[in-house]
């Protein structure tokens, strides 16, 4: 039995099914719900995401906004209508995976993340946080030479659902131009910080957005086998890995991933390379 086959044709009739209820349903709260169903993918519902260890592992400032629900709240592999999720992998027999890192870039762990990257030949997509971008312009050069893809995770992690759409449009347009002046290239793909978006500011921001399949936890768990077992346990073909560069944890964790996937007969792409029209 053609087990790819049957992933496509039930993530198919998923989305059939989904949009269906959608059209049937006019209450809002019902609506939204089914957007989530959609939205959720295969990975089912959130995890639990405390705001208070969020908060400690990232270090920042008191009284920003944060959702307090799960990093893994839109797990779908692809974002609002502007992308497809392409599950079946490179269509030549060998497994492909994506490694995401949000937060970034961090001085130190960033640029030990880049040499093994290099030193494996692997490429992975960043998705950089304006604030944390001034004093690291080298290693975002650093990325785009190497090819890497960069996209853009906001300015802050805050959550943008009520952060109000013209906030929101301000502090990735900030970050757009942050990054623009770096490498001379406009960044198209966003990942919003909590994977916390809607409708309303999928029309306000003409990029696209990236969720994630596979949710490495190593923010939390932060502890490398920890971290590798929590991959390996969930990863598939096509899956797009969720880590953020900012530990040196999760920075351990992913080269030895690379590792351990490369010899199962898995090879690593950037997200753009998963995304089809």
């Amino acid at each position: 039995m053609d087990v790819a086959f049957m992933k496509k044709s039930w993530w198919r009739f998923q989305r059939k099914a989904v949009l269906l209820l959608a059209v049937l349903l006019v209450d809002g709260g019902l609506l939204g719900s089914a957007a989530g169903i959609l939205r959720a993918g295969k990975t089912g519902a959130p995890e639990g995401y405390p705001a208070a260890a969020y908060r400690a592992s990232h270090k920042e400032a008191p009284g920003s906004a944060r959702s307090g629900k799960g990093a893994s709240q839109k797990q779908g592999g692809y974002g609002g209508r502007k992308s497809t999720f392409q599950t079946e992998g490179n269509g030549n027999g060998q497994k492909v995976a994506a490694l995401t890192f949000d937060d970034g870039p961090h001085k130190e762990h960033t640029a030990k993340l880049l040499d093994g990257l290099k030193e494996r030949g692997v490429k992975a997509t960043f998705f950089l946080m304006g604030q944390n971008i001034e004093g690291n312009e080298g290693l975002i050069r650093r990325m785009q030479q190497e090819g890497h893809l960069i996209g853009n995770h906001s300015y802050r992690h805050i959550q943008l659902t009520n952060a109000g759409e013209a906030a929101v449009c301000e502090a990735v347009e900030q970050t757009e131009e942050m990054i623009e002046e770096i490498t001379g290239v406009r960044p198209q793909y966003l990942r919003p910080p909590y994977g916390d978006w809607n409708d309303r500011l999928e029309c306000q921001v003409d990029m696209t957005t990236v969720f994630w399949t596979v949710d490495s936890l190593d923010w939390k768990l932060q502890n490398t086998n920890q971290i590798i077992r929590q991959v390996e346990k969930k990863l598939g073909d096509g899956d797009i890995i969720l880590m953020h560069d900012i530990f040196p944890t999760s920075v351990e964790a992913a080269l030895e991933l690379v590792d351990r996937l490369q010899e199962e007969g898995y090879s690593f792409v950037t997200v753009e390379e998963l995304l089809i029209d």
